[in-house]
């Protein structure tokens, strides 16, 4: 059991990603708690899921763009399962425009969920890590954030943010005792992806050396490898599990 005994928070942990992760982690001996938006049926089924496992399992409606409902969650989680472990920050959305078209509002929520509800998630664990000398925070990021995309930059330009902000608090945390990374997912299977076009989805396919789009587990397995204690080496870095669409 390679998480034995540790409490891991996951940000939009009800599906996709976050629940694949959330999964993987109580496989591996972790109790967990994630906060999803309007999700509440998943969350249940997801929450009974873990218990099923054997581990705790703790879920809460919440914006992370909200800081303070952010706060107050890990505090809550701290309070009812144990000092936090494991910061997954996964929760996101996409909203699909051409550049010239997206307003104001949109950019302002695609930033604040990506790049604000991260950082200040991250930073609600921080002191009691740094108080333990020990965690692992872990930034869901994009292979858009390498690449960029078509009708995406706002959200290129947020996860491309993300494996920046990852860089730099690794240089903080990791004389403290924390390990700090990031993953770039590139097509995965999940609600997001859902809102391509069929034409958009099959030319992608097609420009995939693997033919196909990923599966959550195969992200989870990713997040298991920088929880776990083969992932120590591990500084600053961003793995990106992407079926070839990012070679670098």
């Amino acid at each position: 059991m390679k998480l034995a005994g540790k409490i891991a928070l996951v940000t939009g942990g009800s599906r996709g990603i976050g629940r694949a992760t959330a999964l993987a982690f109580a496989a591996e001996g972790a109790d967990i708690a994630f906060c999803h938006l309007n999700d509440e049926a998943k969350a249940d089924e997801t929450a009974g899921e873990i218990r099923a496992l054997g581990r705790r399992a703790l879920h809460r409606w919440g914006d992370v763009a909200d800081t303070a409902a952010g706060r107050a969650f890990a505090e809550q989680a701290a309070r009812e399962l144990g000092p936090i472990d494991i910061l997954v920050n996964n929760a996101g959305i996409n909203i699909r425009r051409p550049f010239e078209a997206y307003s104001e509002e949109e950019f302002d929520r695609i930033v604040s969920v990506h790049l604000k509800g991260m950082f200040f998630m991250a930073q609600a664990v921080y002191p009691a890590m740094v108080a333990r000398g020990q965690g692992c925070i872990i930034n869901v990021a994009s292979q858009r954030g390498l690449k960029g995309a078509v009708n995406s930059a706002p959200y290129s330009a947020a996860k491309a943010a993300i494996m920046g902000f990852t860089r730099a608090l690794a240089w903080e945390a990791t004389p403290k005792g924390l390990r700090v990374n990031a993953i770039a997912p590139g097509p995965i299977v999940t609600d997001l992806t859902a809102t391509m076009t069929p034409e958009d989805r099959q030319a992608f396919i097609d420009a995939l050396p693997v033919g196909r789009f990923g599966r959550p587990e195969e992200i989870a397995a990713t997040a298991l490898l920088l929880a776990g204690p083969d992932g120590g080496f591990y500084v600053g870095a961003t793995l990106s599990p992407n079926g070839g669409d990012v070679m670098y």
